[in-house]
């Protein structure tokens, strides 16, 4: 037991510093090839944020765990809008006003909608992943072509990524850095899967609470630093666009995984409460950040502590469930 948990906190501090090595070398050798840093921002920043949970959701599903990807997938879900979002209202209450995040959070909800069509019947089989991961290039495709026709917003988002882009180095080193990134991020996705399903075992809990709980909260510290920090720097938007992508990743891309290798049913709970529980909160978040009558919507404290409130709900709900 005293292994396995230290198995899962070294799995965590690695999958973390292995996701940072892999977007520091994968957005050096790109600038290298001349790429620009809004093309790098969006994608390969973008998908590092997410890579942990990806490489955790692939590791399991191959091992023969879907329980645990698809609760990491939901688990992240939630836990990046009710967790994160709530923690970093608390720290600086959030104003958002860019139009592309007010259009952003209704596909946002389009895309979980149409996943919870696909699994509806209560499969998640390689159909639905081949769908899903269909569907995460068409976002990659789109959220570029965006980023490259509102010059203005271009602009804007470029300088930020420019600033935020590692050092210039060789790409011998770039290529090192993207390697050992990989293999660390292989290597304690392997570690953390093992670890958390023989806690799983050993106190006798499915592999989705496991996925739903400390699998998503681990997997999403990448999303809380990226936030908190963005919003201590008055980039409110930043904060909300880096939960916003994350979790298109994590239902197209990171849900995909498990059908894909290891197609099964779902478990129970998945569909009368996981996904109702994350497009409630999607919604929530909706209403929050919309705002109405022409006025910027905001994201205050008290919203913030609603949206921990809830989130503590639903752990009482899971630990029900376990006992």
């Amino acid at each position: 037991m005293l292994l396995s948990s230290v198995a899962v906190v070294a799995g965590f501090i690695l999958l973390v510093w292995g996701a940072d090595r892999f977007v520091l070398g994968a957005s050096a050798t790109a600038r290298n090839f001349g790429v620009s840093p809004l093309i790098v921002g969006l994608t390969i920043v973008g998908f590092g944020t997410s890579a942990p949970e990806m490489l955790v959701s692939g590791v399991a599903a191959y091992n023969g765990n879907p329980g645990i990807s698809i609760g990491n997938a939901l688990g992240s879900n939630i836990t990046n809008i009710a967790l994160v979002l709530g923690i970093t209202a608390l720290v600086v209450p959030l104003t958002v006003h860019s139009v592309i995040i007010k259009r952003e959070l209704p596909i946002l909800l389009l895309v979980m909608v149409l996943a919870l069509l696909l699994m509806v019947d209560g499969d998640l089989g390689r159909g639905d992943g081949l769908f899903l991961l269909f569907g995460m290039c068409l976002m990659i495709f789109w959220v570029v072509r965006l980023g490259l026709r509102e010059r203005n917003t271009a602009d804007l988002m470029s300088s930020e990524f420019d600033a935020e882009m590692p050092p210039e180095m060789t790409t011998l080193r770039a290529s090192v850095w993207l390697v050992i990134g990989m293999v660390v991020l292989f290597a304690s996705s392997q570690m953390l899967v093992w670890g958390a399903v023989n806690i799983a075992r050993a106190f006798g809990v499915s592999d989705l609470i496991i996925g739903l709980t400390i699998i998503a909260i681990g997997t999403s510290l990448p999303e809380l630093a990226a936030s908190v920090m963005s919003a201590l720097k008055n980039e409110h938007e930043m904060a909300l666009g880096n939960i916003i992508g994350s979790n298109m990743f994590n239902i197209l891309g990171v849900m995909a995984l498990p059908g894909l290798i290891f197609p099964s049913a779902l478990p129970d709970g998945v569909l009368t409460r996981d996904f109702p529980m994350m497009l409630g909160l999607t919604v929530a978040l909706l209403l929050m950040a919309y705002g109405f009558r022409g006025r910027d919507g905001k994201i205050n404290r008290f919203e913030g502590g609603l949206l921990l409130a809830a989130y503590s709900g639903y752990m009482y709900l899971l630990y029900q469930a376990s006992v």
